[in-house]
């Protein structure tokens, strides 16, 4: 190399590390200055803070706009941190200059950086997650007034922002997933809100009830398929869940097919038809459509597979007294010249009576001071006219606990 060419590359190294510095200068003048914003915080000196952030803001964009320094894990954080201190600031104090300095993309901006610089090593580890912690906090207390005010649209955004700064440090925050979800269906952006839920529901928050509201979510926006594809793929993990079963009818009879109703049923039996859960499950779910014999069949298949299943003799006794006194009820209601119909519907009543003794009377067997039960024992047997059993529940049920 001649010494010409030799003294064009010493100014070319003296160029670039005079501008590395000057680089550096700026990031660590940002610091100082954010550091002195603080230290005018905790002193109540809030025009002082506004004045020193301002300043910290000047230089930190240097750095991060500069390819010595911008993807410094330590130029990474004090944007992020600055630019979320000038926007909590700037709320806090309602001063739009400290807002409108970061720009309509400020927390986005900030959440972006912080993202960046926690992966990049040990260093500034600690004070990225310290930022990170104290905006979650920062957003969750305001997504609570806001929700406390029933200004639901933008709590929802602020449980959005309190899940998205968990995210920076590898976090998933469910319940703020969650909670933002339930805003955005108060407030009927129910699109919004069935992501959400779909969200929290693959992360495994709270069971399988967030499928379940996605799914309700979905239809209540018109997005019936999307409801239908979330439940059936719930279900491939959860086969015999009640609440998916029930939403997969609902959805059916929602969007009008009857038939699909029923052969979503036939086909979890055809399925699993020795699952004695999932008859129990199928019973409770025909409980609730008002059908009254496919729910009887149900829990009754139920107790075939296993005699002594407590939970279907309970739910199948219950049922059978609620519709034999519904049966009751509507013969009470006929007029004077209907006594044909009445005698049907009063016999009708108390033969589904006898039937809720044959599930009750084994499952009392079982528990045998369930004083509620015992009550309902001695009402249907003093109602049937067997007044010695009904005295034996009676004394039975005044002694239980």
């Amino acid at each position: 190399m001649s010494l010409r060419n030799l003294g064009l590359a010493v100014g070319v190294i003296a160029i670039t590390s005079t501008t590395a510095f000057g680089q550096k200068k700026n990031e660590t003048t940002a610091s100082m200055e954010r550091n002195a914003a603080i230290t005018s915080m905790q002193k109540a000196d809030m025009e002082g803070a506004k004045n020193k952030l301002l300043s910290a803001k000047k230089y930190i964009d240097l750095a991060a706009a500069h390819e010595d320094t911008k993807d410094n894990q330590k130029t990474l954080w004090l944007k992020g941190e600055i630019y979320s201190t000038m926007l909590s600031l700037g709320m806090q104090t309602q001063d739009m200059d400290l807002i409108q300095a970061v720009g309509e993309t400020g927390m986005e901006d900030a959440i972006s950086s912080l993202k960046r610089a926690y992966p990049k090593g040990k260093k500034f580890k600690s004070d990225v997650i310290g930022t990170v912690d104290r905006n979650r906090i920062a957003m969750n207390t305001m997504a609570r007034t806001l929700y406390d005010a029933k200004q639901f649209g933008p709590a929802a955004e602020a449980y959005l922002g309190q899940a998205e700064f968990a995210d920076c440090i590898d976090l998933i925050d469910s319940s703020a997933i969650y909670n933002a979800a339930i805003c955005y269906d108060k407030v009927e952006e129910y699109e919004k809100a069935a992501v959400q839920y779909e969200r929290a529901a693959k992360i495994g928050y709270n069971g399988t009830t967030c499928y379940v509201l996605a799914s309700i979510a979905y239809r209540n926006a018109g997005m019936a398929d999307k409801a239908t594809a979330l439940i059936g793929e719930a279900r491939k993990e959860y086969p015999t869940d009640r609440g998916l079963l029930l939403e997969t009818v609902n959805t059916h009879l929602a969007a009008g097919n009857n038939a699909e109703a029923e052969k979503a049923l036939a086909d979890a039996i055809a399925a699993d038809p020795d699952n004695k859960q999932l008859h129990y499950t199928i019973g409770t779910i025909m409980i609730e459509l008002k059908k009254n014999e496919e729910a009887e069949t149900a829990l009754n298949r139920a107790l075939e597979l296993d005699p002594d299943y407590v939970d279907a003799q309970y739910q199948l006794g219950a049922h059978l007294v609620t519709w034999a006194t519904a049966i009751k009820k509507e013969a009470t209601m006929l007029g004077p010249n209907e006594t044909a119909k009445f005698n049907k519907l009063d016999k009708q009543s108390d033969d589904t009576y006898r039937r809720a003794l044959v599930p009750l009377e084994k499952y009392i067997a079982a528990y045998p001071k369930d004083k509620s039960v015992l009550t309902i024992l001695f009402q249907i047997h003093r109602n049937l006219g067997d007044s010695a059993k009904a005295m034996e529940y009676k004394k039975r049920a005044d002694a239980a606990e």
